[in-house]
């Protein structure tokens, strides 16, 4: 017991150092972990060898690790994903897992007769990190666009295939169709019984505890090991029973409250398990390393040719095929989860070298996918011009060689005179405030939204524009081929309606002074987010600038004066009736 307490606070010592060390070289802190792990452990300084504390050190950690992403697992977002998501998920997800294993198999790995390597690494490879991909596309303001999306939409379902092989885990050695239904019945009997209880038993329990967040805590805890124990006397496992725990008290309503009341301890947990991990990883000779670089090569590979494709497909464009593919290159913490559960006694599915390779590759990939990732957008323009040299088409293409409409007249005009669209008013970039610029036109000035045109690269936004019958150029604003192509020299109008911080490869100020060079007389109009930077597009050449907060800081004044003249409830009814029957683009 002394032994197990010392070990723990070796762990937690090790994993705070090089935390910080970490998040000094920007990297994510499972890296940290694991490393804290591998240094401590008997393959480095040998400070923890007891290989009873390790185990119970990563037990701990796994089950509650598996407990939290339960409760972040959405149901209603996998019940409501989009055709684009879900076909693309589809694709991904399996089709990723049976390239893997037949990749794996082909070079060597075994399948079947108890070692089941190949599976597992074809599996792993199959899932994304969302602990890297949620904290980059966070720090880059990129969770709300398209791309960001998608990538988010995979994520949720690739947890959805975590499950379902957990639960067909215990029986990989009899994949009879007997075993196969007999465990399905169990995980159905997990599922359904957990559900039930957190429906109709947890919420009145909880809400009698809600005042006392000691209770709750405990109470969240309880309800993750008797699950958990649950799935292990149904012949699945303790794992399997936390993650149905976590799901399950997703759906009830103090969900958020529980989650925010057990974070600290899942951080402790979680810390725990990587570290753990760390301290089982064996030196790398080059064998392992080679492997871990195959390993990590094919990954990045597969994750182009299972998610560029589909979305290609679907009509999403060059650009929005691509970026979900670069925000999925790496493996998910999920993969490791799945690995040492193989590696356990319990199963011994998968080799020592397979889970090594597995692990040493996850810090190869994420430490390149987050670089990869922030420099995301100079790599999709730079492979852009090279996949259309291979014949592939992007949005503007299609649009130029396709049927006559409102964009097709567009680029008709283009080729006639050479120089873009007619349109007076060109929308720069298209975001909500461009969307709610257009919901004001429609209701209050129909004969300007006559001569509107926008140029913008969501293909989401291309197509809804279009249906409206508003002319839409697909380009990228940062390019200058693309504001010549829009018609730039001719418009009266230029509007920039795109904030700096959502921007990607230029700022307002550059395309002011852009587009102020190629039409000295039109009327630049440029949004601002900092006050000192409506000297700066003056300067540039804006003829005026926006500042959103100035409208926003004016609403919030009324609204606080009705508040304290007890007319809050008419001011709230007064937005809700200007909402009714808005129409925006985007909502």
């Amino acid at each position: 017991m002394h032994d197990l307490i010392r070990d723990i606070a070796l762990c937690i010592a090790a994993a705070w150092l090089l935390g910080v060390a970490s998040q000094l070289i920007r990297q994510p802190l499972i890296l940290a972990y694991l490393a804290g792990g591998f240094i401590l452990g008997p393959s480095v300084l040998g400070w923890v060898t007891n290989q009873e504390s390790i185990a119970t050190i990563s037990e701990l950690g796994l089950i509650f690790l598996l407990f939290m992403i339960g409760l972040e697992i959405d149901l209603k977002k996998i019940a409501s994903a989009g055709k684009s998501i879900t076909l693309t998920s589809a694709v991904q997800i399996l089709g990723g897992f049976a390239i893997g294993t037949v990749f794996f198999r082909l070079v060597g790995f075994r399948l079947g007769g108890g070692n089941w390597d190949a599976l597992y690494l074809g599996a792993a490879a199959a899932l994304s990190s969302t602990v890297i991909i949620v904290k980059v596309l966070y720090d880059k303001r990129e969770l709300d666009t398209l791309p960001g999306r998608v990538t988010l939409g995979i994520l949720v379902l690739q947890d959805l295939f975590a499950i379902l092989f957990l639960a067909i885990q215990p029986n990989l050695d009899q994949l009879e169709a007997s075993v196969l239904v007999d465990s399905l019945l169990r995980v159905f009997v997990l599922v359904g019984t957990a559900m039930l209880v957190s429906k109709y038993v947890l919420p009145p329990l909880f809400h009698r505890i809600a005042r006392l967040p000691e209770l709750v805590l405990v109470g969240a805890i309880g309800w993750c090991f008797l699950v958990g124990e649950f799935g292990e006397r149904l012949h699945l496992s303790r794992e399997m029973g936390a993650l149905i725990a976590g799901v399950a008290l997703s759906t009830f309503p103090y969900a958020l409250d529980v989650t925010a009341k057990v974070t600290s301890l899942r951080d402790f947990f979680v810390t725990l398990f990587f570290v753990g991990l760390g301290m089982k990883i064996q030196q790398p000779n080059l064998n392992v390393v080679a492997w871990a670089l195959v390993f990590g090569v094919f990954t990045i590979v597969s994750r182009f040719a299972t998610t560029f494709p589909p979305l290609y497909k679907l009509r999403q464009g060059l650009r929005a095929s691509l970026l979900p593919a670069i925000n999925l290159a790496q493996i998910s913490e999920f993969s490791l989860v799945l690995l040492e559960l193989g590696a356990s006694d319990r199963f011994h599915h998968v080799s020592p070298q397979a889970k090594d390779i597995a692990s040493l590759s996850f810090v190869i990939l994420a430490t390149v996918s987050t670089f990869g990732m922030a420099r995301s957008d100079g790599l999709v323009r730079a492979l852009i011009p090279r996949l259309k040299r291979l014949g592939l088409r992007d949005l503007d293409d299609a649009v130029a060689n396709g049927p006559a409409g409102a964009t097709g007249h567009a680029h008709a005009t283009e080729g006639e005179g050479g120089h873009g669209h007619g349109a007076r008013i060109l929308i720069l970039g298209f975001f909500r405030a461009a969307s709610s610029l257009l919901e004001e036109l429609e209701e209050h000035a129909p004969d300007l939204l006559r001569h509107v045109a926008v140029v913008d690269f969501n293909p989401v936004v291309h197509k809804e524009l279009k249906a409206r019958g508003i002319p839409v150029i697909y380009g990228d604003i940062s390019q200058r081929d693309t504001l010549l192509h829009a018609g730039i020299a001719n418009a009266a109008v230029l509007v920039c309606s795109v904030p700096d911080s959502l921007l990607k490869g230029i700022t307002n100020e550059r395309l002011v002074r852009s587009l102020r060079e190629l039409n000295p007389r039109a009327k630049i109009i440029a949004p601002a987010e900092v006050l000192e930077n409506v000297g700066e597009l003056v300067a540039a050449g804006a003829s005026y600038v926006c500042l959103g907060r100035l409208h926003e800081g004016r609403d919030l004044m009324e609204a606080v004066r009705a508040a304290e003249e007890g007319l809050i409830d008419d001011k709230r009814g007064e937005l809700l009736e200007r909402l009714r029957d808005r129409r925006e683009v985007l909502p």
